[in-house]
């Protein structure tokens, strides 16, 4: 189907949204982003971009912003939190030649997004609450909370964790509190820090960090095991107290870098199902959810932000490419469902590789470790199936 002048209304302007946008946009749509803050503003702290989700960023004509806007990682090194010591390293320069894992700050790939979509004649419209969504009629219909009712052909739900196109097509979901609560935090780095993520592994709780921006930040994101609940929100404030008496027992390195906290954020970890339905044909147009609005996932796999790229470009090859909006919308989930409840699955599975004590904990590093000393290539090929998919190519 031709997408040329095609009326698409995305709901968020965060990742997932902005690169679908610019998607749509260059393929002839004329695209409207609905955000509801007054401000595209700095929020967030670090985040990565891994090669499949840089591929995606490349086919979107990218790559050299990018390149400008982030550092290029060369490892991830497990280590054991409370002695400081190495356990296993993810050497990145064995991935495929051409493949890029890049450490870069939220807010500068929003930004970058961000220009790319206006650039590409997509317009965005601050302000813009969403009041509720009716998918009942020939097209989707959203009433803003000012009373302007908006229809529009196409409406892509990147709307995140709470997302009401998300409860109009499924209808109300329940998550449940994981018992695990996560800290954020940017500090600035010492000078001549390597472009690592660090894992640092502790019993029932966890640390990453890695340098952003030249090398001038560096990003922290803590979690601990908790029965004690925490809102699920990205705007909640905590004491940095709490903080260090949770990390209290690891290595000084990592206790210095959080007598540097003054000010972090604690949001709680929940879990959400993979959504059961992501699109609804409906006349010649219809609804789709993606990033975080279709696939909630848990933060250990650092796959948030790829998974929501690579959604955005499967979703706009699928409209441009299938002759009627239900064949594209069904191709988009049957494509991007069972890829992302296998991510979500795995990025579960890492917290509780991280947060192992006692006996299990013994067993588990001495393995990596001579996982690591007999075949270190293995370390970063067992997530091929992740780092290899190109969405660009296959979609």
């Amino acid at each position: 189907m031709s997408l040329i002048g095609q009326s698409v209304t995305v709901v968020g302007a965060g990742v997932a949204g902005l690169a679908a946008a610019r998607a749509l946009a260059l393929r002839g749509a004329s695209v409207t982003v609905l955000e509801q803050a007054d401000a595209i503003r700095e929020v967030g702290a670090g985040l990565q971009i891994s090669p499949n989700g840089a591929a995606v960023l490349r086919a979107l004509g990218l790559q050299d912003q990018l390149e400008a806007a982030s550092m290029r990682a060369a490892a991830v090194q497990l280590v054991d939190g409370p002695t400081g010591d190495p356990v296993a390293r993810l050497d990145l320069a064995r991935l495929r030649p051409g493949q890029g894992y890049h450490f870069l700050h939220r807010a500068d790939l929003i930004d970058l997004l961000l220009h790319a979509a206006t650039d590409a004649g997509v317009t965005v419209r601050l302000l813009s609450r969403i009041g509720s969504v009716d998918l009942a009629g020939a097209r989707p219909v959203i009433d803003l909370d000012t009373g302007e009712e908006l229809e529009t052909a196409l409406l892509i739900g990147a709307d995140g964790l709470h997302s009401q196109v998300r409860t109009a097509l499924n209808g109300p979901e329940q998550p449940f509190f994981t018992g695990q609560v996560a800290w954020r935090a940017v500090i600035p780095c010492e000078p001549g820090a390597p472009p690592v993520a660090e894992v640092h592994m502790g019993p029932r709780r966890h640390l990453v960090t890695y340098p952003l921006r030249g090398g001038t930040l560096r990003n922290i994101v803590a979690v601990e095991e908790r029965a004690r609940w925490a809102e699920e929100s990205w705007t909640l404030r905590d004491d940095p107290l709490d903080l260090r008496l949770a990390f209290e027992g690891f290595a000084p390195r990592v206790r210095d870098w959080l007598d540097q906290v003054q000010d972090p954020w604690l949001w709680g970890l929940f879990r959400h199902t993979v959504a059961a339905t992501w699109v609804r044909p409906m006349g010649q147009g219809g609804a789709a959810i993606l990033g975080d609005a279709a696939h909630p996932t848990l933060p250990f796999l650092a796959q948030g932000a790829s998974m929501g790229l690579e959604d955005a470009w499967v979703l706009a090859d699928a409209l441009a490419t299938h002759a009627s909006p239900a064949a594209a919308l069904a191709a988009y989930q049957a494509k991007r469902k069972p890829r992302t409840t296998r991510i979500v699955a795995a990025a579960t599975a890492n917290a509780r590789a991280y947060h192992l004590s006692g006996l299990p904990r013994m067993i588990g590093h001495t393995g990596l470790r001579f996982l690591g000393k007999v075949s270190p290539g293995a370390m970063v090929s067992r997530f091929d199936w992740l780092y290899d998919h190109d969405v660009t190519q296959t979609a």
